[in-house]
């Protein structure tokens, strides 16, 4: 394992957004109710700066492979935060990447004082959905908070304990 996993920086905004662009784009779901027209995609070291959040960069010799994060969505409970954002690049899939990504993101999370984790995605991330269910996330049957991605037909949650 030649990458690592650090905190998010303010000159990494560009690239990341990138990232996760890529993505959707990759996948066929690029379109409005995503993170793909979300206006804060472009500045998420702004958006980590709140109180309750954290971000994590995957880096390969200086290249931005991935990232995730926790964030305190508005509406869900207090014991709860939202991952969020768990992106990785096409080249850098299958290494173990977005695991470890999701894992120092529960860390934090806990760190925090969460006790569980939300998430919301698409049935078109069906390598993603597969890694949710693998690592204790459950199905819910309606969306948590107000996250404004209401394109996202999955909604998952896992206690931290």
């Amino acid at each position: 394992m030649s990458w690592i996993i650090r905190e998010l920086r303010i000159e990494d905004n560009r690239a990341i957004a990138l990232v996760i662009r890529k993505s959707l784009e990759e996948h066929g779901v690029a379109r409005p109710g995503t993170v793909y027209t979300d206006p804060t995609t472009d500045d998420l070291f702004k958006l980590f700066q709140t109180q309750g959040s954290a971000y994590f960069i995957a880096e390969e010799s200086g290249e931005i492979l991935g990232g995730c994060g926790v964030y305190p969505t508005v509406g869900l409970p207090s014991e709860c935060g939202e991952l969020v954002k768990l992106y990785v690049s096409s080249d850098a899939r299958g290494k173990g990447i977005g695991q470890a990504l999701m894992e120092r993101s529960a860390q934090a999370a806990r760190e925090l004082g969460y006790q569980q984790l939300y998430l919301e995605t698409l049935p078109e991330l069906a390598k993603a959905v597969s890694l949710y269910e693998r690592s204790g996330y459950i199905n819910l049957d309606k969306p948590l908070g107000e996250s404004g991605h209401f394109a996202c037909t999955i909604w998952m949650i896992k206690d931290l304990k």
